[in-house]
């Protein structure tokens, strides 16, 4: 056995070849033949890999341990797991077939597009002598950027007319009711919801530009009249229940007035809608999904619904015989209940649970409208799909206790892999004989019996989702992972780390009503910032966004 200085590495091979240990040395534990393995050298080889195996175990609670120590002194610890390599394994099958230059090899003249708003003529430094000969000009483009404060005073004219009526000129609709312009009141907007900007620092920002304003102003242009954003965006929902293929949904922290809370996302590849409660209950999952409305139906899906979740007899009962069937709001509905005795906390729940689904689905959401979740339990209704990169995660977080184990678990993820390929591939052109090949493929990979028991255990829980995980087989349609709404998620993850939370219920409003519109425009090609100046300005060269969804999502609904 030899040993050599080789830096900070990790595992590089199987049983026999290189190892790390913790102090950085390279420990080669040589491969023997067989017929030279005397009882001497054979106990002496698997001491080695005993030891090796018990090393790698000690690093691996080492590092548990100062990830704890880090957390106590307020640093950061290491990511949890590595980002899954599931895409990125088909993108290199695929990148190897694609032909042709890489991106970015043809180059383009970078101010071919350019306005030109100035042009100036410079002649040479010296003295040009008599009979020289003029050769043209060599054109050089600068961009540059005018910052100023720009204060425009109305004069609006005021007559009396014979009759004793006064005539009086009219502001222009963009600045009526306001003492500041259409650019900057944009500006402000989209400093603060797109470039994360704090309101402390547009302050300081716009007084060093000459900009007289107060916080309490800024705070009122963030906040105030915006109620035309906010029916764009409660619009969004109900264009994506008529053209959408899938939603995928997740959701993530948020602060409100000090307290602990949440922001579920809604949204696929035309558009992306943000809603921010106390809770990420079921209940609040179909309370966003009625787009706005807040009765409570009791129906035949209400019905069937309760009966699904094994709703007791006697409330099950109480609701049939009772002949109300809709309620205005929450309070009548909780009234409704109590005066119905029914009071215990789940037997509300699910009765609760039945009269929203009731709502939802008549104010337009489609019952097979497939739900593609990373099997968060408040998801799961109507026609529920699972990202299949959640799904692989839990394998890839299990540490392997031996060499074996490590070969097996492995294989098990090429495998997983290799179906998630042929998956995609099916999505571009599906088959009945490719369907159910796929489906024979799932189910021999999700029974394997290995020597891992943690392995198999984790198998046949991601067996028991076979339904929801092959619903694109089904569904073609759908995507096989929610990597969209983990993208569209970093914005309010962004806004929590950099504002800490909200502090009134119109200023969460605000928050959840940009991030959508901003997240919307981005997937639909549109500039949010003329989206801003176009609102705002009350142009409307740009159509309402709900519009652009369903002419974009036409062709392929």
């Amino acid at each position: 056995v030899t040993s050599q200085k080789a830096g900070a590495g990790g595992w590089t091979g199987g049983v026999s070849g290189w190892h790390s240990n913790a102090m950085g040395e390279r420990i080669q534990i040589p491969d023997i033949p067989e017929e030279a393995r005397t009882p001497l050298v054979k106990g002496l080889v698997d001491s080695i890999e005993q030891l090796v195996q018990k090393v790698r175990q000690q690093e691996e609670k080492i590092a548990q341990l100062e990830d704890e120590i880090a957390v106590l002194k307020g640093e950061k610890k290491r990511p949890r797991f590595k980002p899954s390599q599931l895409d990125k394994q088909a993108g290199r099958e695929e990148g190897a077939l694609r032909e042709g230059k890489r991106p970015g090899s043809e180059k383009r003249s970078k101010t071919a597009s350019l306005v030109i708003h100035e042009e100036q003529v410079i002649a040479p430094t010296e003295a040009v002598p008599e009979g020289s000969r003029f050769k043209g000009y060599r054109e050089v483009v600068v961009q540059d950027l005018v910052i100023r404060a720009h204060n425009t005073r109305y004069r609006l004219e005021r007559w009396e007319t014979p009759e004793g009526r006064t005539l009086r000129g009219e502001l222009p609709v963009s600045v009526r009711g306001g003492h500041f312009g259409v650019t900057l009141v944009s500006y402000i907007v989209y400093q603060h919801h797109h470039c994360q900007v704090t309101q402390p620092l547009l302050l300081e920002q716009l007084r060093e530009w000459g900009i007289d304003i107060s916080a309490g102003q800024i705070d009122a242009l963030l906040t105030g009249k915006h109620e035309p954003f906010h029916e764009e965006k409660d619009a969004l929902l109900s264009a994506a229940y008529v053209s959408a293929s899938y939603l995928t949904v997740d959701d993530t922290g948020a602060r409100h007035r000090g307290q602990n809370g949440y922001t579920t996302h809604m949204g696929n590849e035309l558009f992306a809608w943000f809603g921010s409660t106390k809770s990420k209950s079921r209940i609040n999952f179909l309370q966003l999904l009625r787009a706005g409305h807040e009765d409570y139906r009791v129906d035949a899906e209400a019905w069937a619904y309760r009966q699904a979740q094994k709703l007791p007899h006697g409330p099950l009962e109480r609701l049939r015989t009772d002949s109300d069937w809709l309620f205005a709001n929450e309070a009548h509905w909780n009234a409704h209940l109590t005066r119905l005795e029914i009071i215990q906390e789940r037997h509300r729940r699910i009765a609760t649970e039945g009269a929203l689904l009731g709502s939802v689905l008549h104010h337009g959401f489609p019952k097979d409208l497939p739900v593609v979740s990373d099997d968060a339990g408040q998801f799961k209704v109507l026609c529920h799909g699972l990202c299949w990169v959640h799904a692989e995660r839990l394998i890839h977080t299990l540490v392997p206790l031996n060499p074996t184990h490590r070969q097996e678990l492995a294989a098990v993820r090429s495998q997983l892999w290799e179906l998630y390929a042929d998956l995609k591939a099916y999505k571009a052109h599906p088959s009945p004989k490719q369907k159910t090949e796929l489906e024979a493929r799932f189910d021999v990979l999700f029974t394997t019996q290995t020597s891992f028991e943690t392995l198999n255990q984790t198998l046949r829980r991601i067996q028991r989702n076979k339904a929801e995980l092959l619903l694109v087989l089904d569904r073609p349609d759908i995507v096989l992972h929610t990597n969209g709404s983990e993208r569209d998620l970093r914005d309010p993850v962004k806004k929590r780390k950099v504002s800490g939370g909200t502090r009134s219920d119109l200023g969460r409003r605000c928050r959840d009503t940009f991030m959508s519109l901003k997240r919307t425009c981005r997937k639909l090609g549109v500039s949010f910032w003329h989206y801003l100046t176009d609102r705002i300005a009350h142009t409307c060269a740009i159509p309402p966004l709900p519009d652009l969804i369903q002419q974009r999502a036409a062709p392929n609904h």
